[in-house]
């Protein structure tokens, strides 16, 4: 392929796409105090505002990349880019919070159908592999930085502007993006029917995981609903199952010798967003509400947990080269244990101390900072001929676990508002704590039996 001259600005709109799809997972979170505030939102208001943009971003995945495939990814992240971007502009002038929380799954159908395409047309576009290699690393490193700079640009923007801020701050860089990915001459998508696309499998993930989100949420309030959206999720689950072993092209067409180590894999993935992102849901609110930090301190002060995130990659990277991905992610397990023990105690002793609490949290996001690596290298090494499938299957768990989080911890922990909200939240993190120590112990274990000894000796 030819050197394409406008590949640099391509690149930059692919990668700010990406950026805006993984900040707007925790850029929300320092606003919803002044969000429900300001709306009038139930309880359950902020919950909602979260993950009615999560929901679908781990739903859809899977199928997005599908249909760019079918389509042609240049049209699907143009879709997605406009979806956004309109979805924005509506969160940023939404009247109530039922308008505020339609837009955010609108907004979250748009970066799932950004999120697979910004890479395959990084890679498509680039005109040889080194290139290519460096391209890749670049847009990862700009999705690392998402995360540790949401509650900063969030709590920089809700100070400043006001919560509404949040949502406008997307509609320039869309603006911006649109014109190099519009300027790409039209791909020739894949020979395949639309029957290669399992839409029944699509739909019935949508249908299983909003499902279980709105059981979690709404288990406090109505026990009753609650119990009947859990049985309609447990049985779009077990529908998804029969006909994922049935249909030619399945969304996860997993080999069934790699099926343990990628479950694994996945599952680990899973549950260290649903522990990181519950976690930094509780902490911005508590920080606002119990602490009354206004939007930047408190979007300052989640910072340690959320930094060596982007930073630690590579080193993390050899250790997994020294160590193997197993022990490595047992590692990163055991420490972000010790850090969610440690703010768990700090938020039960009102005594503690900011500067305590922020090392905690920065042995919290230290030890998510080796994790995070480790266990993609170890999804991607239980599938090493398919790394689009072990990708697929670990973005669409972190998300999951990620919705699912959010739900959970807001269910339990209550209003921030509320007497129980200290103890519940403290509740949560040693629980939390408690099960990445399992996870860590099940890693060690598979490191056992998957990994020979080192040689002692010449």
């Amino acid at each position: 392929m030819a050197s394409n001259p406008s590949r640099w600005p391509l690149t930059l709109a692919l990668c700010g796409g990406y950026f805006l799809v993984l900040l707007d997972v925790t850029v929300v979170n320092v606003a919803l105090p002044q969000i429900g505030a300001e709306l009038h939102a139930e309880s359950n208001g902020p919950a909602w505002t979260v993950d009615a943009y999560s929901v679908p971003l781990a739903a859809l995945l899977l199928a997005s990349g599908a249909i760019g495939d079918l389509i042609g990814h240049r049209r699907v992240v143009l879709l997605g880019l406009i979806g956004f971007g309109g979805a924005s502009v509506l969160c940023a002038v939404a009247p109530t919070i039922v308008v505020l929380v339609a837009a955010r799954a609108v907004q979250g159908i748009g970066a799932a159908l950004m999120l697979p395409g910004t890479l395959a047309l990084l890679v498509g576009n680039s005109p040889d592999r080194t290139s290519r290699d460096r391209l890749v690393g670049a847009w990862a490193a700009i999705g690392g930085a998402a995360l540790p700079a949401g509650p900063v640009i969030g709590g920089l923007l809700v100070q400043a502007a006001g919560w509404r801020a949040v949502f406008w701050l997307s509609v320039p860089v869309i603006a911006l993006a649109l014109v190099p990915v519009i300027r790409l001459p039209r791909s020739t998508p894949q020979q395949q029917s639309a029957r290669n696309v399992d839409w029944a499998g699509a739909a019935l993930l949508v249908a299983a995981l909003t499902c279980f989100v709105i059981a979690i949420i709404q288990a406090p309030a109505a026990p009753p609903s609650a119990v009947l959206f859990a049985g309609v999720a447990v049985f779009a689950l077990a529908a998804l199952l029969v006909i994922e072993r049935r249909v030619p092209r399945p969304l996860l067409p997993v080999p069934r010798e790699a099926r343990c180590l990628l479950g694994l894999a996945s599952l680990v993935a899973g549950l260290m967003n649903l522990c990181a992102l519950g976690g930094l849901f509780l902490l911005t609110q508590a920080f606002q509400d119990v602490d009354q930090l206004d939007p930047l301190a408190a979007g300052l002060l989640t910072l340690p947990a959320m930094l060596p995130l982007p930073l630690l990659g590579a080193p993390a990277g050899r250790l997994s080269t020294r160590i193997g991905v197993w022990r490595t992610a047992a590692l990163g397990l055991l420490v972000a244990a010790a850090g969610m023990a440690g703010i768990a105690a700090g938020l039960t002793n009102t005594g503690t101390g900011r500067i305590v609490l922020a090392l905690f949290l920065t042995l919290w996001g230290t030890g998510l900072g080796v994790l995070t690596p480790a266990i993609v290298a170890a999804a991607l090494r239980a599938t090493p001929h398919a790394p689009g499938l072990a990708s697929g299957a670990s973005n669409t768990a972190r998300q999951t676990g990620g919705a699912l989080g959010i739900a959970t911890f807001a269910a339990v922990a209550g209003s921030a508002r509320a007497p129980g909200f200290s103890s519940h939240s403290t509740a949560l993190f040693t629980g939390s704590a408690a099960l990445f120590v399992l996870a860590g112990l099940l890693c060690l274990g598979v490191a056992q039996t998957r990994q020979p000894p080192a040689k002692v000796g010449r």
